[in-house]
This record gives C-alpha cells, structure tokens and sequence, in this order.
C-alpha cells in the first residue's frame, strides 16, 4: 500500500504539500474526537502560507493499493488548531472531521 499526503486550501483549491511530490514524513492518529496530522517538513515560505490559511485548509490521505481501488480520507480542518514547531520541524494540523471515499463509486 501507497499513502499520499495532500494539504490544499479549501477555497482555491492550491496545492500546498504534496507527499508524492515533495520528500515529506507524515503520521496520522485519532486524537479525541479529532485527528492529528503531523508532517515533517522544514520552515519555508509554503508553511507560512499555510498558518495564514490554516482556517481554510483541506487535508487529503490517500491509500493506493495494488489490488483494490484507491480510498480517499478527507479530513476537514475548520478551526482546529495549526501549528509549527521549529525546533522539530514539525507541522501539525489538527483535523475536526473527516469523510472516507472511493473516488469510483462517484464518477459519472
């Protein structure tokens, strides 16, 4: 199995971080009724876009398989807490929903 991270702002639909482009570490846990997402990714520009945005941004996990269709998780940040730890190198983004999906089972 193949997990890609994507971190897009929701309103324009950029691409901020793109773990299948970018070399980028990312975990994901429940954490309470929420989840947390942690990506390993040094200080630049893009993360300060991000903390700007961090009200308007969708995350996107997808699990591509060899022998069954890809599975799609959006999680859905709102106003969950984004933060930046420095001394890490750690972005985490707090997500307060998310929604589980096959992209196949909606085309058209």
């Amino acid at each position: 199995m193949r997990q890609t991270l994507l971190v897009k702002h929701a309103v324009s639909g950029r691409m901020l971080i793109d773990s299948g482009k970018q070399d980028v570490g990312f975990s994901l846990n429940q954490d309470g009724d929420g989840w947390r997402i942690d990506i390993e990714v040094s200080w630049s520009e893009t993360i300060e876009e991000i903390l700007k945005l961090k009200e308007e941004l969708n995350v996107f996990v997808f699990y591509e398989y060899d022998d069954k269709p890809t599975l799609k998780t959006w999680y859905y940040v709102g106003n969950a807490p984004v933060e930046y730890g420095i001394e890490l190198g750690l972005l985490t983004i707090q997500a307060q929903s998310r929604i589980e999906y096959y992209p196949h089972e909606y085309s058209v």
